[in-house]
């Protein structure tokens, strides 16, 4: 049976920056698909961080608190502020080829909620890419990649994690053992129709620490980005928020402005703030479209866009970009301390799938690749100075046979769309609750399902636990915006 000293489970930021800490041990990275299938790969806006000298820290803190309402671990949040510029400026020496002017200065661009210039970008909005193929071209000989390998579930044996259940494409399934396992799986965006995030991403994070016992927060806090792509009915991607930030303005077919008079930051204000404005006007029958005719060179500018738009058959030329809301990034998950620590000895998490408390309640642009840039660093770090004793292998009971088809993914995307979406209702929520539970009150071993019905079971897992968060925080605030509540 295979085994590691550290396994972790993701290949985005926050799993590449733990393994690029970690060169005394043996680390596998496990991966859904292939290791270019993440979030962090398609992350446009890029990395904010204070660097210009009329910058500090404490502004970036004060402005992650604002717009998290508060409900930050302002620890958390100065230690991510703090250590990101040090960790960054030592990417630059890897290799990261950040943006910069004809003066070799490192070209800032502003977004939502910053006061200040603050966000670094690389290829213009291609930062998450470049960022995350820097992190693959410079693991160590002792970072193995494996692919195409689905967790099922975390092996859990008297208060400790000891691996992970996994199966490869055949479905068969496969313990691997480990002396110390990271949850590092990304977010829950594929939970929604409408969503800009990478098609594996389905809550397998959340399901699985859910089912291990882990303790949950913050679940409610769904982040809908105001402004993916939007054609034909549908969301086609992202449209960054670094778009609005070079000047753009969002506008009715009729040419208003959307978000004149709604806040003093107009266009850049706080995320929730722009998608509800949206979701209101779109209620109203109205089509949305960012006014792009302030920006020069936008093709250049943004390469990524401009190809997302020619595919969709979007022209430039007009000025004007067709966008709704979508889902785009959760601020809850697994409780962790600062150390990355989950309440199951040596079991971690890092980015999108950890709740750290940096977000709050609405997470400030461009803190996401941060957020998993410092937190995946600080535990690789503490992981590579720490004795790793591996578990004795063992035989883990499975089950092989299949069980009947469960449901459409598309059926669940439409509900957590309809119930428990940008503006939600006690009595949808309720709804919502009690259609998961009809099918969640069957005893299901997960090692006994396909891989497509285990990315059913656990999106089925997630959208529930959300859902129930949703109804137990009755008060409106960030993302969470009850219209009324039971």
């Amino acid at each position: 049976m295979p085994q590691t000293d550290i396994l972790i489970i993701g290949s985005g930021v926050a799993g590449l920056a733990a393994a690029s800490k970690i060169i005394s041990k043996s680390v596998t990275i496990l991966t859904k698909k292939d290791a270019r299938q993440s979030n962090s790969m398609l992350a446009q806006g890029g990395i904010a961080a204070a660097m210009s000298p009329g910058d500090h820290w404490q502004e970036h803190l004060e402005d992650t608190l604002v717009a998290g309402c508060n409900l930050n671990d302002e620890n958390a949040v100065r230690m991510m502020v703090q250590s990101g510029p040090v960790f960054l400026k030592e990417w630059m020496t890897k290799g990261f080829p950040v943006d910069r002017d004809g003066f070799n200065k490192i070209r800032l661009g502003k977004e939502g909620a910053h006061r200040k210039r603050r966000v670094l970008h690389a290829g213009g909005d291609q930062t998450g890419k470049i960022f995350t193929e820097t992190m693959l071209k410079n693991l160590a000989p002792n970072v193995n990649i494996l692919e195409n390998l689905m967790a099922v579930d975390l092996i859990v044996e008297d208060g400790e994690c000891l691996g992970a259940m996994v199966k490869d494409e055949t479905g068969k399934n496969i313990p691997y053992f480990a002396g110390t396992t990271i949850l590092a799986t990304g977010g829950i965006g594929g939970l929604y129709e409408a969503n800009s995030n990478n098609a594996t991403i389905s809550g397998d994070g959340i399901a699985m620490a859910y089912r291990a016992g882990c303790q949950l927060e913050n679940l409610e806090f769904v982040q809908f980005h105001p402004t993916l792509l939007f054609t034909d009915n549908q969301g086609r991607g992202l449209i960054s928020e670094a778009v609005r930030g070079e000047g753009a303005i969002l506008v009715n077919e009729n040419g208003v402005k959307i978000m004149e008079g709604v806040h003093p930051m107009k266009d850049l204000a706080p995320r929730d703030v722009v998608a509800r404005a949206l979701f209101s006007h779109i209620l109203n029958g109205e089509s949305i479209f960012l006014d792009i005719s302030m920006i020069d060179g936008f093709e250049d500018r943004f390469p990524a866009i401009t190809k997302l738009c020619q595919e969709f058959g979007v022209d430039l030329k007009s000025q004007r970009i067709p966008v709704a809301p979508g889902a785009h990034f959760h601020m809850g998950g697994i409780k962790t301390d600062t150390a990355s620590q989950t309440n199951i000895k040596h079991l971690y998490a890092v980015g999108e799938v950890a709740c750290q408390g940096v977000h709050g309640a609405n997470r400030l642009a461009s803190n996401s690749l941060l957020e998993g840039l410092v937190f995946g660093s600080r535990l690789g770090a503490y992981l590579e100075n720490k004795i790793i004793d591996r578990p004795a292998i063992h035989e883990i009971p499975t089950t092989e046979a299949q069980i009947a088809d469960l449901l459409n993914p598309q059926e669940i995307k439409h509900l957590m769309t309809e119930k428990v979406g940008i503006v939600r209702t006690g009595e949808q929520l309720l709804e919502a609750i009690h259609w998961f539970e009809r099918y969640l009150n069957e005893d299901v071993d997960a090692t006994a399902l396909s891989r497509e019905q285990l990315q059913v079971w656990n999106m089925l897992t997630a959208g529930w636990l959300i859902a129930k968060a949703a109804l137990d925080r009755k008060e409106s605030i960030g993302a969470h915006f009850m219209e009324d509540s039971l």
